[in-house]
């Protein structure tokens, strides 16, 4: 358990698709989460997509250390979000987190969270990040570390798509 959340790697079977590689999070909801109305503040969400995709990236073979000495950040550029239903104070939620799509420069993660409780979905959301420098210089091509370990994930999850490879 990492500051509340419990996390937990699985593959799931998505409709017809076989499988796809998925890092979900638990959460039961504090005080510090919500609002004056006991509702989730939205900028709650933000930090649990962090989580979500630097804990997949993880399972990935991704080394937070390898890249910081590489010097690579890994910025937000994009985050659409579409709220479904309010998560509320003492909700417990799962976020999950998988890899939607990998271009050669950059990365998009879908974010899902539901309500464990009833299985209601609260929201979808979708993250891309690319790579730059410690300059902030945007790197014309994902490095081949980060690339290729996220290919290597997409692959051993055997839900390949066209998409998965622009």
């Amino acid at each position: 358990m990492i500051g509340g959340f419990t996390g937990h790697y699985l593959l799931m079977a998505i409709g017809a698709c076989s499988n796809i590689m998925k890092h979900n999070n638990t959460v039961k909801i504090y005080h510090h989460d919500t609002d004056c109305y006991n509702v989730v503040w939205h900028g709650s969400y933000f930090k649990w997509f962090e989580i979500g995709r630097v804990e997949l990236s993880t399972v990935a073979g991704i080394d937070f250390k390898v890249l910081d000495e590489m010097g690579i950040l890994l910025p937000v550029v994009n985050v659409n979000c579409r709220y479904k239903r309010p998560a509320k104070l003492f909700d417990e939620i799962c976020i999950s987190t998988s890899i939607k799509e990998l271009r050669t420069t950059s990365i998009t993660f879908l974010h899902t969270i539901t309500n464990i409780e009833n299985n209601v979905l609260i929201l979808e959301a979708d993250t891309t990040i690319v790579t730059t420098d410690r300059n902030g210089k945007l790197f014309r091509k994902m490095p081949e570390y980060l690339y290729n370990n996220y290919k290597k994930a997409i692959k051993n999850s055997e839900c390949l798509t066209a998409e998965s490879f622009k």
